[in-house]
């Protein structure tokens, strides 16, 4: 199969129908095979009716239903365990993402031997308070913290090789950061391509202020697992380690003072009226908890289980 369209939404039933007949038609003008997967994260209108309706008039398309509203990640997770395609291509059900796209997508994978290409909305139709320079921000604190050279992390249009898909975990929110899971994972190969940002034609955007903020926190998380999730006895042992040495030879230098003052018959105070003699101590404990907290971690990272992240009512073939 040449081609895998995934596709995540949530109560975007007055677009679903026209993007499913302008996406067959751009497929069907380059002669792809190709699945088109809708991802129903917890719609509360009829949006999984009419995924219903379009998978039974068309076996290319596909449906899977959230009990209840999970993210987008969990939606995309889904959908590329289910996804069969050489090239699979993720985009957004409100008509935002161009469909003609498609096609410059895909030769980019395939001629272009990119591992991944993400959609770069250049010209956009958003409020520039409310969405274009916070997402400017966040781009630029991205490409600083991650390495990876993209000016549009959050753009739901990319474009992957199956063995890219195959081979990430998306959890949480980490959506957005999708490239980033691709390099440390080993894909290097990640290019970028403009493509047109359409006005949002029905209804209203699920996304508030919120996920900047959201982002940012992520963005952290993801540094973090990247640099160290495989290895936190690394960071925890490191500080451990030194902050317990510091603050024992700092215990030590403040008996060692008073034994001198005792030897030499010089006055001297009590150990504990000393307030160095407290801050040394808690370093010594901050710093076992932090030797611990690496211990620990590595324990967990070779006993852990996959766990159910979501569960699927209903499926269509």
């Amino acid at each position: 199969m040449n081609l895998s369209l995934i596709i995540p939404l949530l109560n975007e039933e007055e677009s679903l129908q026209e993007l499913h007949d302008w996406i067959v038609a751009v497929v069907n003008k380059n002669n792809y095979s190709y699945e088109i997967i809708f991802i129903d994260d917890g719609s509360t209108d009829q949006s999984w009716d009419l995924i219903e309706k379009l998978s039974s008039e068309n076996p290319s398309v596909k449906g899977i239903r959230f009990l209840r509203n999970y993210g987008k990640s969990q939606a995309l997770h889904a959908g590329f365990n289910k996804a069969n395609g050489d090239v699979v291509i993720t985009m957004d059900a409100d008509l935002q993402d161009n469909p003609e796209e498609i096609p410059e997508l895909y030769d980019l994978i395939i001629k272009g031997n990119f591992d991944l290409v993400s959609g770069w909305k250049k010209k956009r139709y958003d409020s520039v308070f409310a969405k274009n320079l916070p997402s400017k921000l966040f781009n630029w604190a991205a490409r600083k913290t991650s390495g990876v050279q993209l000016n549009d992390f959050n753009c739901g249009l990319k474009a992957y090789k199956n063995s890219v898909i195959k081979n990430i975990e998306v959890s949480g929110e980490m959506h957005r950061y999708i490239p980033v899971l691709a390099k440390n994972a080993g894909f290097t190969k990640i290019g970028e391509k403009i493509v047109k940002h359409q006005a949002r034609k029905y209804g209203e955007t699920k996304f508030g202020m919120n996920r900047f903020t959201n982002g940012f926190l992520d963005l952290i998380t993801i540094w973090f697992l990247s640099r160290f999730g495989k290895r936190p006895m690394h960071l925890f042992g490191a500080m451990g380690s030194i902050m317990f040495i510091i603050g024992f030879l700092s215990a030590g230098l403040i008996g060692s003072m008073k034994l001198y003052k005792l030897y030499h018959n010089l006055p001297y105070d009590l150990v504990t009226n000393n307030p160095w003699f407290y801050i040394s101590l808690t370093t010594m404990i901050i710093g076992t908890q932090l030797f611990l907290a690496g211990f620990l971690g590595e324990i967990i990272l070779r006993t852990k289980n996959n766990e159910d992240r979501y569960k699927i009512s209903k499926t269509t073939n």
